[in-house]
């Protein structure tokens, strides 16, 4: 946090302290960093937790000072703003939130957006330009797959992808393809797929662009991290430089807030920041406040929420209505799938696929016999949730692709809350004698 003031009254002005992120040889954990980290109460009046900032602008000790700030905000300097300038580029809320998500993934630097679509946003008109393309996995969330497919297209800008499971080989055949068409701007990933579950092999994806591209040529690999982030799948260790979160989901948690972020590699964020500081897609100085509460017991709350999980999908895989669960913890041993598992995650989420047996009738009845899981769109928060993705999140995606990604009428997508396990499975139970 870069705000000053001078709480003594002695007229010298005061920094904060340096952040204590070790002790001794041990370095400390995510969880112990969120209750401090980027914040010192005395730039405060000693408050514990940060104030919200609700300010417009900051005040300059100097012209020298306004001028030093703008030749950053604008890049004119390299190294970004050097203190607080206007809320529309950077507030101490924001700075503090942005520490504290580089934190979990160990990235170089983070940005907070006010959206996850506003981040993905942003960082598409970051690196692509008219002629170019992209290469994703698929499937991707809908409103990406819009803004990719349909309003970039607009602007002369292609895309091409390959399936979430693909291996090195068919990731390195869809990149030539992608090449023969244009520059390859940008390879944007989203493992696990939402809402197939399907993942990604970040390792493998890396392979083959640093393969086939040489290294001043390379685009950066933006990796959509929201389902399992940053608990269970840290892609930057894998070989991704930019992983893209809707805060909206786990890292809020408690379905009272939208957000997003973008952490990774300082060479690419700067430049993702000089776009934001145009477009104006920053965090809110509340928002970024209730984020810094929420972080405080986001390892708590995966962690509740993910064993919770796994008790359902154990009930629900052997209900004789279910045609299957298409949840990471069941993954056949020697698949690919499994192996990708393996690899790249720590746990399987709280979030998954239900099969039923039948169609959009039945699962509109087993939505609409749920008592304690509300019938809502969006996940990860305290709270399970429960959609028919078919015939709402991705109701714009044309039908042949719904139907060749397995988003078919009988789907429906589930996210687990902390509520007590038994009565979760009670809840489904009863929904599933309704079918």
């Amino acid at each position: 946090m870069d705000n000053e003031n001078d709480p003594t009254g002695s007229g010298q002005r005061r920094r904060p302290r340096p952040d204590v992120t070790a002790i001794g040889n041990r370095r400390l954990k995510p969880a112990t960093l969120m209750m401090g980290h980027g914040y010192d109460p005395a730039l405060s009046e000693g408050a514990l937790k940060p104030p919200i900032f609700l300010t417009s602008t900051f005040v300059f000790e100097s012209a020298a000072a306004g001028k030093r700030h703008f030749e950053g905000v604008t890049g004119k300097r390299p190294g970004g703003a050097e203190g607080l300038v206007y809320s529309r580029f950077n507030g101490p809320n924001q700075e503090i939130l942005e520490d504290r998500l580089a934190v979990w993934e160990d990235a170089e630097d983070a940005l907070s957006f006010s959206s996850g679509m506003s981040a993905i946003a942003t960082l598409l008109l970051t690196f692509c330009a008219p002629g170019d393309m992209i290469v994703h996995s698929g499937p991707l969330y809908a409103a990406t797959e819009t803004l990719i497919g349909r309003i970039l297209g607009k602007f002369g800008i292609g895309w091409i992808d390959f399936p979430a499971g693909a291996t090195e080989e068919e990731i390195a055949a869809v990149m030539e393809a992608a090449r023969a068409r244009g520059r390859v701007a940008l390879i944007y990933l989203e493992s696990p797929a939402n809402p197939t579950n399907a993942l990604v092999d970040v390792e493998a994806v890396r392979a083959a662009r640093d393969r086939l591209l040489p290294e001043g040529d390379r685009p950066p690999i933006a990796i959509d991290n929201t389902f399992l982030g940053p608990l269970w799948q840290q892609p930057l260790a894998h070989g991704a430089d930019l992983s893209v979160y809707s805060l909206t989901k786990y890292a809020g948690g408690h379905s009272d807030l939208v957000a997003g972020a973008v952490v990774g590699r300082e060479s690419l964020i700067t430049p993702v920041r000089m776009m934001r500081n145009t477009l104006g897609t920053i965090t809110d100085p509340n928002t970024a406040w209730m984020l810094l509460r929420s972080l405080e017991t986001l390892e708590l709350r995966m962690t509740r929420a993910g064993e919770n999980a796994a008790r359902v999908c154990a009930f629900l895989a052997d209900h004789p209505k279910v045609e299957r669960v298409v949840y990471l913890g069941f993954l056949a041993a020697g698949s690919r799938q499994a192996d990708i598992y393996a690899r790249h995650c720590s746990g399987a989420g709280s979030t998954f696929s239900l099969y039923l047996k039948g169609g959009e009738r039945e699962a509109f009845a087993f939505l609409d016999s749920l008592t304690i899981a509300k019938l809502a769109v969006s996940l990860g928060g305290t709270e399970t949730l429960a959609s028919a993705p078919a015939a709402m999140t991705h109701l714009s995606v044309p039908d042949a692709r719904k139907a060749a990604l397995g988003i078919s009428d009988n789907l429906v997508r589930i996210s687990i809350g902390v509520e007590d396990p038994d009565d979760l499975v009670a809840d489904f139970a009863q929904a599933l004698e309704a079918v």
